[in-house]
C-alpha cells in the first residue's frame, strides 16, 4: 500500500448528510442556522469581485482581524488567527502541538472530529467522560505522559451542556499543555470563555462564523490567543487558508452585531420552545446552550425515529455513542420548520 498506516487504519470523519441542492428536505441535522446571514456581506462580496480574483488574498486575513479585535474587545489583531472554518484551527493546533505517539485528550461524548485530527497525526488520544451532571473529573486536568493539547468543546456537542470559567480556568492551571476552548457554539450561550486567553497562554478559544452569523456554506473561523501562540501557529497554517470573499463576507458579519443580537434572540426563543415540545412529547432533553437539543426517549430507539423523519423528508442527526447514549441531536430551525417535525414526531411516538 502506498498511504500511511495511520490512514488505511481509520475510518475517517462522517459530516452530517448534505442533500441535493434541489432536494425537498427541513434541515436539521448540522446546526446550520435557518435565517439568512447579515445583508452586508451582499456588498462585501460583490466589491471584492467587481476587483476581480486574479490576486493572491491577503494571506493573514487582516481586515478581518482588525475589526474583530475591535469588536470582540482584544487589545490587537495579533491575538488572532484566521482559518478556513474552525476545523482548519484544529487542524493547524494538533498539528502544532501533537506529534506522532504523543498525546491528545478530550471529553467524551463529544465532537467525533477531535479523534480523527489525532489518526491524522499518528498520535494518541484519550476520552475521558464526563460526569452525570456535565462537569468535568479532577481526571481532565492531570499530567500524563506525552499530553501535548486538551479540546474543550463549549458548550458542547451533542449535549449542548458548558463547563464553567471557573472551571476552564482551573483546567489551564493544573494542565501542562495548552487547552483549546472550542466555541463554535457560544453565540447561542450564556457566557463564554474568550477573555480568558488574557489570564493564562495556555488557553486558547476557537470560533466559527458558521453557526451564529449564518455562513456555513463560506467557510470561516478564528482562533483567540496570546500574540506569542499566535506567531508560532501561523507558521502552520496553510499559505492563503482564507480566500479573498470569504474574508470580505466574514468582515462584514461580524461588523454587525445587531444583526447577531436579533439572530441570537431568535435562535435561542425558538429553542426553548423546540425542546418545551419535544419534551411534551415524552422525550428527554438535556438543557442546551447550543442551536441544538439532544433527544432520546424512553421507549422509542433513536434510529427507527431517525429513519421515519428521513423518509417523510426531515433530516436530523442520528448519533450513537457507546457506553453512553444514542440518541437525536435536533438543530434549531424556524418556528415552521420545527412545528412540522414536531407534529410529525407526535404520530411515532404516541
Amino acid at each position: 500500500m502506498y498511504f500511511r498506516p495511520e490512514i488505511t487504519a481509520m475510518a475517517g470523519y462522517t459530516p452530517g448528510e448534505q442533500p441535493g441542492a434541489l432536494s425537498k428536505f427541513i434541515k436539521l441535522n448540522t446546526n446550520e442556522n435557518p435565517y439568512p446571514p447579515p445583508p452586508g456581506i451582499r456588498r462585501a462580496v460583490e466589491e471584492v469581485l467587481d476587483r476581480g480574483l486574479q490576486k493572491y488574498p491577503d494571506p493573514l486575513a487582516n481586515s478581518f482581524r482588525v475589526r474583530a479585535a475591535e469588536v470582540l474587545g482584544l487589545p490587537s489583531k495579533d491575538w488572532l488567527l484566521a482559518g478556513n472554518g474552525s476545523d482548519d484551527i484544529l487542524t493547524i493546533c494538533t498539528r502544532a502541538f501533537v506529534g506522532p505517539g504523543e498525546l491528545l485528550r478530550l471529553p467524551y461524548p463529544s465532537y467525533i472530529l477531535y479523534r480523527t485530527l489525532a489518526q491524522l497525526q499518528g498520535a494518541r488520544w484519550e476520552e475521558v467522560p464526563f460526569n452525570a451532571d456535565w462537569s468535568l473529573p479532577a481526571a481532565f486536568g492531570d499530567s500524563a505522559a506525552g499530553l501535548k493539547l486538551v479540546f474543550l468543546p463549549n458548550p458542547n456537542s451533542p449535549t449542548g451542556t458548558m463547563v464553567s470559567r471557573e472551571a476552564v480556568l482551573q483546567l489551564a492551571e493544573r494542565l501542562p499543555c495548552p487547552l483549546l476552548v472550542d466555541e463554535a457554539y457560544v453565540d447561542f450561550a450564556d457566557f463564554s470563555c474568550l477573555d480568558l486567553v488574557r489570564q493564562n497562554e495556555k488557553i486558547l478559544v476557537s470560533r466559527t462564523l458558521s453557526k451564529s452569523y449564518g455562513l456555513a456554506g463560506l467557510r470561516f473561523g478564528f482562533l483567540a490567543a496570546q500574540p506569542q501562540m499566535i506567531e508560532q501557529l501561523m507558521k502552520v497554517k496553510d499559505s492563503y487558508n482564507c480566500d479573498a470573499l470569504s474574508i470580505a463576507a466574514a468582515t462584514a458579519a461580524i461588523d454587525d452585531q445587531g444583526w447577531l443580537a436579533e439572530n441570537r434572540g431568535k435562535i435561542v426563543a425558538t429553542r426553548g420552545r423546540l425542546s418545551q415540545g419535544l419534551a411534551e412529547l415524552g422525550f428527554e432533553i438535556i438543557p442546551s446552550q447550543a442551536n441544538f437539543v439532544w433527544a432520546t426517549h424512553p421507549r422509542h430507539a433513536a434510529k427507527p425515529l431517525y429513519e421515519q423523519l428521513k423518509s417523510a423528508h426531515v433530516l436530523v442527526r442520528y448519533m450513537n455513542y457507546p457506553g453512553w447514549s444514542e440518541g437525536l441531536r435536533i438543530s434549531v430551525g424556524t418556528d415552521e420548520q420545527n412545528d412540522a417535525l414536531l407534529a410529525l414526531l407526535a404520530g411515532m411516538v404516541k
